[in-house]
């Protein structure tokens, strides 16, 4: 085949390519949780956002039955390396502590397990010991909804919370055991 029909042919294909290479990507960025490259949510308390928290390694989980809360327990390579070595009181500045938060929900087919739901938010501990003198060695930081909207109700409010466990270096989560890497 040539002449016209394959120049056409040829113009439909590279249409086609050139409107899936504008498509996808406006699709892709529709999806819940999920923002244009470089668009960093803001500053929670003055700290940045921690970028790539999402990769970071489980230290523990807990749920709160008090409002029916799932959580995983994330750390920066500091923090973990300190929880496995049982290094945490204090724990090292450096070290970076996340709380990944859900509504917890009954499993339609599992009535006994309870899963996460809508997402809440994440929160972090950044230990500093120098930095955050003020606030116990601490900065605090939360980011809101799948937006990470930057939550500036003031560190006051995480210290409040956290003041029961505060001869435990303010952290509440003792780390998860884990088996020695092999």
């Amino acid at each position: 085949m040539s002449g016209p029909a394959t120049k056409l042919t040829h113009m439909r294909g590279a249409l086609m390519k050139y409107t899936a290479r504008l498509l996808v990507p406006a699709l892709v960025m529709t999806l819940p949780g999920l923002s244009p490259a470089g668009d960093i949510p803001g500053p929670s308390h003055g700290i940045a956002y921690p970028e790539g928290w999402q990769e970071w390694s489980t230290i523990a989980v807990s749920h709160r039955t008090d409002n029916n809360t799932l959580r995983v327990i994330l750390g920066n390579a500091a923090a973990v390396q300190a929880a496995r070595a049982g290094q945490t009181d204090p724990w090292p500045d450096g070290a970076v502590l996340g709380k990944v938060v859900w509504k917890d929900v009954q499993l339609e087919n599992w009535e006994a397990a309870t899963a996460p739901g809508e997402f809440v938010h994440a929160e972090f501990m950044f230990r500093d010991s120098g930095q955050y003198a003020d606030t116990h060695g601490w900065g605090w930081a939360r980011w809101v909804g799948l937006e990470q909207k930057p939550f500036d109700g003031g560190m006051q409010v995480c210290i409040s919370c956290h003041t029961p466990v505060k001869d435990r270096n303010w952290v509440f989560t003792d780390p998860a055991p884990f088996p020695p890497l092999r």
